[in-house]
């Protein structure tokens, strides 16, 4: 009976570890496989091969899902795994990037600055997000707001040409003309003639 409370640990120990490798091994092919299936758009397929080895504490898995259900044009079911995601990881900014496209594409502007806020506590610099909020304040036409935001992405981005044309525009549609000339001849320099810059530029001379 000693013998076998000795053993016992190390055969239990040996089994757990084999049947975590097979089940690694099953959830790698099914990543593998679910790549082939999304790069020809077979969807519903690639979905399926992970459903198969789902785990609800698995962060990987239920952000592939969260983005596969989101191609699928399945927006109610993306947005719970990545739901899922942030509970894992309450943290992550890839899974929070990853919700405000089924959220968008539903029209459900609320929840994408929701989250991009939440993104902004985590990582008050993040240039994408940053730039986002940008845009989405200058369609609200609350150009200060659009300025703070834009700005911080051209002070980091300075020859970004999508970050200089817009705060270019920000800075017209604020009055500040001096500003937005320099920045619309900036943003000719680096994509010469663009139609916006050139058209900018236009209303200021």
């Amino acid at each position: 009976m000693e013998i076998l409370k000795k053993i016992l640990p190390v055969v239990l120990l040996a089994f757990g570890m084999t049947a975590f490798a097979q089940d690694y091994q099953k959830t790698e092919k099914a990543f593998q496989q679910s790549y082939k299936m999304e790069y020809i758009g077979e969807y519903s397929m690639a979905i399926n091969l992970l459903k198969n080895v789902y785990d609800e504490q698995s962060y990987e898995i239920n952000l592939r899902l969260g983005w596969l259900t989101y191609l699928s044009g399945l927006f109610n079911e993306s947005i719970p795994y990545y739901q899922k995601c942030i509970q894992l990881k309450p943290i992550s900014i890839e899974a929070r990037l990853g919700i405000v496209n089924p959220a968008a594409s539903m029209g459900n502007w609320t929840q994408v600055e929701k989250y991009y806020n939440e993104i902004l506590e985590i990582d008050p610099e993040n240039s994408t997000v940053n730039y986002r909020m940008g845009v989405i304040y200058y369609g609200k036409e609350d150009y200060q707001a659009a300025f703070r935001y834009l700005e911080k992405v051209v002070n980091h981005y300075p020859f970004d040409f999508d970050s200089v044309i817009m705060l270019a525009w920000t800075n017209y549609k604020l009055g500040k003309m001096r500003e937005a000339k320099v920045l619309f001849q900036k943003a000719l320099l680096i994509r010469p003639a663009d139609k916006s810059a050139t058209e900018g530029l236009g209303l200021i001379q």
